[in-house]
């Protein structure tokens, strides 16, 4: 969940994913289901090439009747671009109709003083659907920017950080334990995590695998208590969590401020959750299962200070949770 977060504070990342749903909401929800396209009244020149030689050879065998050249050149234009090649069509293959009556329709609208073609008004009837879908597109587009644009402005003029951020940048900084060098076992998995007051969606897990990439199972820290009232939410419980894929229940423990742990109401509730373990710098608590085994530690951690209690709420913790595959 923070990645996703911290993807969408960037200005690029939130400009493109507007894009993409301005986009999907032009076209998709505007122009195919909204406001979709109707084709009405559609020219000779929108017709398919069969549909038009036989329009053609319609207007061939009434000009043959009438011999009325206006209405022959007329309808002739009315095919547009393509006139020219189904002329050529029906020359090739006169099939029931006399070649004379071919050559006289072909002499008259070929004259040079053959009337424009009156169906470019009906073309151009035909593509204003067309038309009204663009405009509509590029309105979308055009919001979607403007969207992006604010965000980076306000990115800019803020020039704050937000917790999630601020809290990956201070886990890379805390340094970790390395229990090969205190002569034990190198744990199978190693995570930090951080907490930063403002992140009130903090909710961190990680995948446990072994070396050969096998699903062990998962653990994570999420926010169990907060106090008082207000934004930023003032958290004072956590809790701590390791589910094991070999075992039936998810153990919990919730780690507490010194407040939250002395005050025995809010440690009497909280304890219904996961067995209580005060928060202090360097202190550690051991969680088990059938298979595995996690130990967190409070690598850093500060209270936060107003007008609650003393040592009530965490301004920032960072944990690191280790966990080990029993044999």
């Amino acid at each position: 969940m923070d990645v996703i977060r911290e993807q969408f504070e960037k200005p690029i990342v939130a400009g493109v994913v507007f894009f993409i749903i301005g986009l999907f909401v032009g076209l998709v929800i505007l122009g195919w289901w909204l406001w979709p396209v109707q084709w009405t009244d559609a020219g000779p020149a929108d017709l398919r090439a069969d549909a038009q030689e036989d329009y053609l050879r319609m207007a061939i065998d009434s000009y043959a009747l009438t011999a009325d050249g206006e209405s022959a050149q007329r309808r002739y234009g009315e095919l547009g671009e393509s006139a020219s090649d189904v002329l050529a069509t029906v020359n090739a293959d006169p099939t029931y109709q006399e070649p004379g009556w071919i050559t006289s329709y072909q002499h008259v609208v070929e004259a040079p003083d053959a009337a424009a073609p009156d169906g470019e008004a009906a073309v151009e009837e035909g593509g204003s659907s067309v038309t009204l879908l663009l405009v509509m597109c590029l309105i979308t587009v055009v919001l979607a920017g403007a969207l992006a644009v604010y965000f980076l402005m306000r990115q800019k003029s803020s020039g704050s950080v937000s917790a999630a951020a601020q809290a990956q940048a201070f886990t890379e900084q805390v340094e970790r334990t390395d229990y090969e060098a205190m002569g034990a076992t190198a744990p199978t998995v190693q995570f930090m995590t951080t907490y930063m007051q403002g992140d009130d969606l903090f909710d961190d897990s990680f995948s446990i695998d072994s070396p050969a990439g096998e699903f062990l199972g998962e653990c994570g820290v999420g926010i169990s208590e907060t106090i008082g009232v207000g934004e930023p939410k003032k958290v004072t419980a956590f809790e701590v969590w390791i589910f094991d894929k070999n075992d039936i229940q998810t153990v919990t423990t919730v780690l507490m401020s010194e407040h939250a742990f002395l005050d025995e109401a809010i440690r009497q509730r909280l304890a219904a959750k996961g067995e209580p373990f005060k928060a202090d710098p360097g202190a550690e608590t051991v969680l088990e299962t059938a298979t595995l085994k996690l130990v967190a530690r409070v690598a850093d951690m500060a209270y936060g200070s107003g007008a609650m209690p003393a040592n009530s709420y965490f301004d920032r913790i960072t944990l690191e949770l280790s966990v080990w595959q029993k044999a």
